[in-house]
Formats: structure tokens, sequence, C-alpha cells
């Protein structure tokens, strides 16, 4: 039996048929409905022509089996006779359950709606419809479980679910359970429904949220599996479209756009996240260093390890710095340039904006071994580092240290790159122009954070830049230096 809270999804109970129990244990606080419910298999028809991923058209349901004979190669009669039994059996309760109870292929599927913490993450491993128009996720329903129209939920298909914000960007879809389906378009491979609203556009949003989500629910599939995604951004497919193409053989639908009816074998709403930029491996037999391999073949990085030092005395360690042009910028870059290259780097900097190649960037990143930034989304490049490069994260003013580990320290360790961190001094912040030093947001920050995360944000994120004391910061540098001799 499958249980789920209402922080995976909201029911709506109607009164059921057919003598089907349904418990509700109502508290004070919390709702939890415990449901079991059984799911048709996939019709014979899809499974008998050999489509390899192939889309059938039809204008309804009623036309399947025609639309099969006409258009698809049936290997024999008998299996033409079973796809139009089935078909016909679809139709009545009683006779498709004989059949699945008689099938050796068939077996009963549960529609699982996860529970994760942060995530809202449904499997459906039946029969889907999905109505773009609507918003609306359809399923076959068997009477040995919830009859069809029974019971309903809705599911907003986008990691981060408890937060306000990102939710309010979020188109809600309805999941429900029909008798039998109409389709347009029928699919032979499995889909992923997955919403591009939220926080998509900030760089560590879109690998956090989306990207290392859509590599850990994609890859099982090899390829063989079609993108859904509602909330749209044209922008966000360009700019992915190389790792895109590299989990999926199948044309992206645009499913807001669709007017069609698109019905799928199995579908999984939502994706999978574990944490912030990173795979969980107790979770999952996949890995940061799985992942990092495939940039690495979609991208075609050339480099797989950073430079160790005494290996070759004329090769210089490259130090990438990443600039930015509003808040939490260096405003000293010059000098901190001087005083590395004095050090034996070799400097590059680089301010990726939401128009720069992603390619560009992964190449540019790759070919570096030490990366340093001020805390934001542009450390967020260091999944194109090669392993053993250092990732140094220079945390500014405000006590976010448990953001800046959650974010970018444990990420980085994951990927097996090593970690630095310098933590400016109230001297290095820009907020010392503003405020005297015995104001509560230098000597405080902390009761800046009892205000809540927008205070913290305004303040410290949003409004502060940083003039690096080099000759405090030099040390850090000559760690990253020891680091690449060993």
């Amino acid at each position: 039996m499958h249980k789920c809270s209402p922080f995976c999804s909201s029911f709506k109970e109607k009164r059921l048929k057919h003598g089907v129990l349904v418990g509700s244990l109502l508290a004070a606080f919390t709702i939890s409905i415990v449901f079991k419910s059984y799911f048709c298999t996939q019709l014979s028809a899809w499974k008998s022509a050999p489509l390899q991923g192939g889309v059938i058209e039809v204008s309804s349901f009623e036309t399947l089996i025609r639309t099969l004979n006409n258009r698809v190669h049936i290997q024999s009669q008998s299996s033409m006779d079973a796809a139009e039994n089935q078909f016909m059996m679809f139709k009545d309760a009683g006779l498709l359950q004989e059949l699945v109870e008689e099938s050796t292929s068939a077996k009963s599927i549960f529609n699982a709606c996860d529970c994760e913490p942060i995530s809202n993450y449904c499997e459906i491993n039946g029969d889907v419809a999905v109505q773009g128009n609507s918003s609306t996720i359809s399923m076959v329903s068997l009477r040995t479980g919830i009859p069809a129209g029974e019971i309903s939920w809705t599911v907003k298909p986008y990691v981060r679910k408890e937060n306000a914000a990102a939710m309010d960007l979020v188109k809600s879809w309805a999941v429900t359970s029909m008798e039998f389906l109409h389709c347009d378009l029928i699919q032979t491979v499995p889909a992923i429904l997955f919403s591009l609203g939220g926080f998509s556009g900030n760089h560590f949003h879109d690998f956090s949220d989306l990207v290392i989500p859509l590599y850990i629910t994609s890859r099982q599939f090899n390829g063989e599996v079609q993108f859904v995604v509602t909330d749209n951004r044209h922008w966000w497919i360009s700019k992915f479209r190389g790792i895109l193409a590299k989990l999926s053989r199948y044309n992206i639908v645009d499913i807001d756009q669709e007017r069609k009816t698109h019905c799928y074998p199995s579908m999984i709403v939502g994706l999978k996240y574990h944490h912030e930029l990173g795979i969980d491996q107790s979770k999952s037999q996949l890995s940061m260093k799985d992942f990092r391999q495939f940039l690495r073949r979609t991208y075609s990085l050339k480099r797989a390890k950073a430079i160790k030092i005494g290996d070759d005395a004329r090769k210089m360690p490259r130090l990438l710095i990443i600039t930015r042009r509003q808040s939490r910028s260096f405003t000293n870059i010059d000098k901190i340039t001087r005083m590395a290259s004095s050090l034996g780097y070799n400097v590059v900097t680089m301010e990726p904006n939401i128009s720069t190649s992603l390619g560009s960037v992964a190449e540019t990143v790759n070919s570096c071994d030490v990366l340093m930034g001020i805390h934001g989304a542009g450390l967020t490049n260091m999944v194109f580092l090669p392993d053993n490069a250092i990732v140094i994260q220079i945390v500014p003013l405000g006590s976010i240290d448990e953001l800046a580990k959650q974010d970018f320290e444990q990420p980085a360790m994951d990927m097996e790159l090593r970690y630095l961190e310098y933590k400016i001094k109230a001297k290095e912040s820009s907020l010392i122009s503003k405020y005297k030093a015995d104001h509560l947001i230098i000597k405080d920050p902390l009761s800046v954070h009892k205000q809540g995360w927008d205070a913290v944000r305004s303040v410290y994120l949003d409004k502060q830049n940083v003039k690096l004391d080099v000759k405090r910061f030099r040390p850090t540098l000559l760690k990253a230096l020891q680091l690449l001799h060993q």
C-alpha cells in the first residue's frame, strides 16, 4: 500500500463505487491518505507494432486498431486479433480484469507519487494521455483499485515544492483516472514531464533544479524517452540543447502549446532531486563523477585531470577568476590578477551571462586548474573543471557560511575537486562604506537573518561588492599551488 502526504499531492475525495474502501485519517493539522490503485498495462496493439519510437496519428481512440493495421506491419494475424480483442475489452473493466489476470505479460501497475522532501515526483506506469490545453494527465484505471474519475490530484512538476516563490511560477497539472483514453498522437516511448518555470534562468538553479535532476531521472532510459515541458523557456532549451540531445533522441514537446492529446505507455511527472548541485549515491547508481564525465563527452572537453606541478616545469597552472558586473563583484580585479601572476599563475577572467554559449564556457573552465569567485551562480561552472582541480569560494560578509557549504563546498568535494575558502573581513566589504563599524549589519549579521531570507539577500547578496585584501588572500593562492604539487 502506497502512502502519500499532502506535501506530495492534494487529493479530492468522492464517494467511491463498486464497494472500494478508501481509509482516511484526519488529524488537527495533517491528512494522510493511503491508497492503492492498479492500472492496466500497455495496450497489446502498442507492443505488437514495431514502431521503434515512432508516432501513430489517430483522430480518436476508436480508430487505433484500423490505423495500426494500415500503417504498421503486424507480424501475424493472431497478434492483430489479440490487439483488437484487448482494445474491445478495454471498455469493459470486468473483461479487462480477466485479461490482466490471465495474461503472463500483463501486470498490475501502481500510480506512485513519491513523497520526496523537496521535489514533486510521480511515476505513472500505465497508459497515459496528456492534454496541454487543459493541463491534464489522464491514466487508465482498473476496477480493482480506484474507479475511473473517482479520485484526482494536482502536481507542480518542479523541485523546491516548499518554496512558494518558485512554485508561483510553475503551472499545476491535474492527474485523473479514466476508463479509456482518447489519443490524437500515440508515442511508443515513455515521457518525462517537467517545468521550466521556478528559478530557471539562474545558472545555479538551472543545474541544481533542472539539469542534474533531469540527468538522474532520464539516464535510465538511454535516450529512449521524450521530454514534455511545461512553462517552456525557448532560450533555456537553446542554452542546454547539447545536454538535452544526449539524454533524449526525440523532439521536445512544448505541451502548453499543443492542442492534440499525446498518449504514452508510461510517464514520469517531475524530476528526482537529491541535494544542491549533487547526486546522492545512496539513492542512485549514478554519481557526480558520472555526470561530469557525461558533460565532458557532451562538450568534447579535453582535460580529465588538472595539472600536477612538477610533471612539466614549463606549464603554468591556469587560474580562472569569475567576475560579476553587478552585485558581489571584485572592485580591484587588476590588483588580484597582478598578485596571482606574480605567484606563477596564468590568469584568465570570465564574466558569463545568459547569452554566452555554454559550450564556450565549458571549454574555458575545463582548460583551468583553479577557479575562484565570490559566492554566486558563476561558481556553478566548476562542473566543467578537470578532476583534482581547485575551487576557491570567496565568502562575503553576512554569516552565510552554511549556504556557502551547502551550495558549493560539499558539491565540490562530491565532484572530486579540492576546495578552499576565503572569508572576507568587514574592511573588504563595500558595506563598510555605507554603514558604521558598529552597525548591526556589520557587527551582527545574524540579527538581519532574523528578519528572513529576503532581508539577507537584499543586504548581503544584492548590495555588496568585495575589495579583496591581496596580502591577506595571497596565502590562499599559495595553498592552491601546494595542492597542485600533490
